[in-house]
């Protein structure tokens, strides 16, 4: 399957090669936006360091900007670029997606770089309604409470978090996509990423057989978006999967009181090797990282009377010996446009990822009122409250953290 697939990009790309071009005139586009925030901040709970105080008044500003230049050929191919320049500086990096695009009326979309797969993009198109640009279903209000969730949540793009998910967290590696043209509202997608470590670069000479490592990303997406007799609908489904290599089992030392001299350590560490297990006292081993991460999620929006209603569920497989990282979350969102400038909305979310075994799962449960007002052309006002309550499974005495923000803030698109 895995070939068909990788062929069948293979021709469609070829086809937009060999048509004849001609010399067209570059429509240099671009665009973005800026959400601005300040809120108000309570946290409390036993997640929360001896000392650490976390209330008062802090900001948060989100922005990129947005770069689109393309050209339309005589023959109906359209070829572009897309390059998205972060605002602020985020983990290091400036440059969020970089890729081209390479698209037809006839052909469908191919998009060749760093973008995300398919089936995140189709469950984009069915994310949970919200009056607030600051999405609970995202790592956006981590920037005002600090959540407990611990190592069962680690990774970027997981269900615990978000229904926007991607194979073991996957975001904006080198992939290729290809989207076909829409049929009656049913549009398909398939994505190849070679590996799933590089975020927003090039992946240089790939060692397939790299310990730990997923490979070999394939993710599918299918969306249907049609419009009767009053009523928006719009649903969206997607799976994706990828190779991890296999990992050398891992102990980690809790309790040690004697070693043979030919291995000696004292404390705590972690060692490779089933064979140091004889000769620890108070040891236990760790998960063994090895078979095929998969994620799959499906979700739907109803729009009907000024009423927006939306829906999505999503999970998370690690694929490891002992379930450890496994998340699934389901959120659910409501919008009403007020006759007027005014939109407002109801939106949760409640995720969870498991932990070793004998330890319980690390929650989030998250819920947020929010109201919109448009102030013109690209600018937006709006207000919101949200309460997170999120738990650490993973660590002793399940430590938990609830936050109470109450936000205002400046929407620009542009």
């Amino acid at each position: 399957m895995n070939k068909h697939l990788l062929s069948t990009s293979a021709i469609a790309l070829g086809v937009a090669m060999a048509a004849p071009a001609a010399a067209q005139e570059w429509n240099l586009d671009w665009g973005g936006y800026v959400n601005s925030y300040v809120g108000i901040v309570d946290v409390s709970g036993t997640g929360v360091a001896a000392g650490a105080d976390f209330d008062g008044v802090n900001t948060f500003t989100d922005a990129e900007f947005h770069f689109r230049p393309s050209v339309t050929l005589d023959n109906g191919m359209t070829f572009g670029y897309h390059y998205e320049l972060e605002g602020l500086m985020t983990g290091g990096a400036l440059v969020d997606e970089s890729y081209m695009t390479i698209s037809s009326d006839t052909l469908g979309r191919i998009i060749l770089g760093n973008e995300n797969s398919a089936g995140y993009l189709m469950m984009g198109s069915v994310d949970l309604p919200t009056a607030s640009s600051l999405r609970i279903n995202s790592n956006s209000i981590s920037n005002f409470i600090p959540l407990a969730l611990g190592p069962g949540h680690a990774g970027h793009r997981q269900a615990g978090q978000s229904l926007m998910t991607e194979v073991a967290g996957n975001n904006d590696v080198p992939r290729i996509t290809y989207f076909t043209p829409s049929f009656n509202g049913l549009t398909l997608g398939v994505s190849y990423a070679p590996a799933g470590d590089v975020n927003a670069g090039n992946n240089g000479p790939l060692d397939f057989n790299q310990a730990g490592r997923v490979t070999d990303i394939f993710d599918l997406g299918v969306g249907y978006k049609q419009s009767f007799n009053g009523v928006d609908l719009s649903l969206a489904a997607r799976w994706g999967t990828g190779s991890r290599n296999a990992r050398a089992a891992s102990t980690t030392i809790t309790g040690v009181t004697g070693i043979d001299p030919d291995g000696s350590l004292l404390g705590s560490g972690t060692l490779t090797g089933d064979e140091i297990l004889t000769r620890v006292e108070g040891s236990t081993t760790g998960a063994v990282q090895a078979g095929d991460p998969t994620t799959w999620a499906i979700g739907g929006r109803v729009g009907v009377a000024g009423f927006t209603i939306g829906a999505t569920y999503a999970e998370n497989d690690a694929d490891n010996a002992t379930s450890a990282g496994n998340q699934k979350g389901w959120g659910l969102g409501v919008t009403y446009d007020i006759p007027g400038p005014w939109t407002v909305g109801f939106t949760t979310y409640q995720g969870e990822a498991k932990n070793t075994a004998g330890r319980p799962t690390s929650d989030y449960d998250v819920y947020q009122l929010s109201a919109r007002r448009a102030l013109g052309t690209g600018v937006s006002w709006e207000v919101g409250y949200v309460y997170a309550e999120t738990t650490n499974g993973a660590a002793a005495g399940n430590p938990k953290i609830k936050g109470n923000l109450l936000t205002t803030g400046i929407n620009l698109r542009f």
